[in-house]
């Protein structure tokens, strides 16, 4: 079983029914998935950037990513109907709290000038996400290896009912909030 996810069940069950005075344990939030996303606009000219977003975010996540594929035809960007436009992925389970332990121990904290994350990424219903500005935070990349930087979001899904409780149940996992 996965460190966060053992924490989860003994820490941070107890203390949330405690906090929000829930009646139930099914009651309490969870993490539901978590979606690692690169949008890569210059990759149509280039198709050496989609195949290393693709190796590098296999890496990151431990599972294959799909290429994501333009909906509608935009001429003023260059971008035509199926062209690949970036990649993801959609993590749950155990390789959700692989990725979200890895990600606020370890490369968060690489993160250059650090001082938080923003806490108003909300979206109203207790998902998070964070905008990463390079991949090279992550361990498993290697900075002789990469030629290009490249940013991603990650977007962390609960069963949180409002910000409020998707924001406790974060900090009771660690995530580091500006203050």
């Amino acid at each position: 079983m996965p460190r966060l996810k053992d924490k989860y069940f003994n820490q941070i069950i107890p203390e949330m029914m405690k906090r929000f005075q829930y009646k139930s344990v099914m009651a309490v939030p969870r993490l539901k998935k978590i979606i690692i996303n690169m949008g890569l606009g210059s990759s149509n000219k280039d198709a050496k950037i989609l195949e290393e977003a693709v190796e590098e975010l296999a890496a990151i996540s431990g599972q294959k990513p799909i290429i994501t594929r333009a909906k509608k035809s935009i001429s003023n960007f260059g971008v035509r109907k199926g062209m690949p436009v970036g990649c993801k992925v959609t993590l749950r389970n155990d390789r959700m709290y692989d990725f979200f332990d890895k990600f606020i121990n370890i490369a968060i904290a690489r993160i250059r000038d650090f001082r938080g994350v923003p806490s108003d990424s909300f979206d109203g219903r207790g998902n998070y996400t964070i905008g990463i500005k390079e991949q090279l935070i992550f361990p498993e990349i290697d900075f002789d290896q990469a030629t290009h930087t490249i940013g991603m979001n990650v977007t962390i899904v609960t069963s949180a009912r409002n910000d409020e409780e998707g924001r406790a149940l974060l900090e009771f996992f660690g995530m580091p909030f500006k203050s």
